[in-house]
């Protein structure tokens, strides 16, 4: 693809980006993840119906009447996109591929995280960590995630999601905001999956296209797995056929959900098809629904 081609896209895909994030996303983010805690920035004097726990003893002895410390939010967060560049995310059957949605998904988490002053990381991963940006606060910085994401010739065609989990847990040594975005067509994922959601506050974010869930009545067909270069016949209009695979993958979609809930891991699932923005807006509002509970 020719430079100008890849910089009008991200233009194009920072302006419906940003749209997104002003009008939406931004605020509902803030809501829903918090800071590292609570950090100490001033003292003043003691009012009527203040908590004596926080007094601070050592000023209110100097002044000679009684002080309390006051404490802030210790904001600012560390996100981390976690992003699979396997082949298999190359496939679409609609306006986007599975590779397009997620860059645009991971822009609108990107600015959402800037637009709260947080710093933003990111993870390429196929069937081994391809290329890894350090967290950086700034528009220009968010530019280049983009860019990589959306242009990045992988090495690797298979997916390994425990290889992307796995470097993560390594490299973060703090608690993060983790974006794991996906197809999740693997296994073995659980035991780097278990240990990233204990440490960090991960969220999933499967990408799905309308294909991979039943197969169109098109006759004989021949595929080709992306990630493995395998190639079949399929009989796409035969109906014990095309309800095995609907069974399978519908099988694979329970057990992965499954999965995240016994982990306890908020979430998202989206549609090559989909708008993916509100989709964002949706899971917010229901995290922040859980967590007033």
């Amino acid at each position: 693809m020719l430079a100008k081609d890849i910089i009008r896209r991200i233009r194009k895909l920072e302006i419906r980006t940003r749209k997104v994030v002003s009008d939406m996303l931004a605020g509902q983010y803030h809501s829903v993840f918090k800071g590292r805690g609570m950090a100490f920035s001033e003292v003043r004097q003691y009012q009527p119906g203040d908590e004596i726990r926080i007094i601070d003893w050592n000023v209110t002895a100097r002044m000679n009447e009684a002080y309390v410390k006051v404490f802030t939010e210790e904001r600012e967060l560390t996100v981390m996109l976690l992003v699979d560049v396997s082949a298999s995310k190359e496939f679409g059957s609609r306006e986007h591929s599975k590779s397009e949605v997620a860059a645009e998904v991971a822009a609108q988490i990107a600015f959402s995280a800037i637009a709260n002053n947080d710093r933003v990381g990111l993870i390429l991963f196929s069937d081994r960590v391809e290329k890894v940006v350090p967290p950086r606060k700034g528009r220009t910085h968010v530019m280049r995630l983009v860019s990589d994401i959306l242009t990045f010739q992988p090495k690797g065609k298979g997916t390994d999601l425990a290889a992307g989990l796995t470097y993560l847990s390594r490299l973060a040594r703090r608690k993060t905001v983790t974006f794991l975005i996906s197809d999740f067509l693997a296994d073995g994922y659980e035991p780097p999956l278990r240990l990233v959601g204990r440490k960090h506050d991960l969220v999933p974010v499967v990408i799905e296209d309308p294909l991979e869930q039943e197969f169109p009545r098109l006759g004989l067909v021949e595929m080709e797995d992306p990630e493995t270069g395998e190639r079949f016949v399929v009989d796409t209009s035969d109906p014990l056929v095309r309800g095995r695979f609907a069974r399978a993958m519908q099988a694979r979609r329970e057990e992965r959900r499954r999965l995240f809930k016994k982990l306890e891991l908020d979430h998202v699932e989206l549609s090559t098809g989909d708008d993916h923005g509100m989709a964002l807006v949706r899971f917010f509002r229901a995290r922040s629904r859980r967590m007033a509970a």
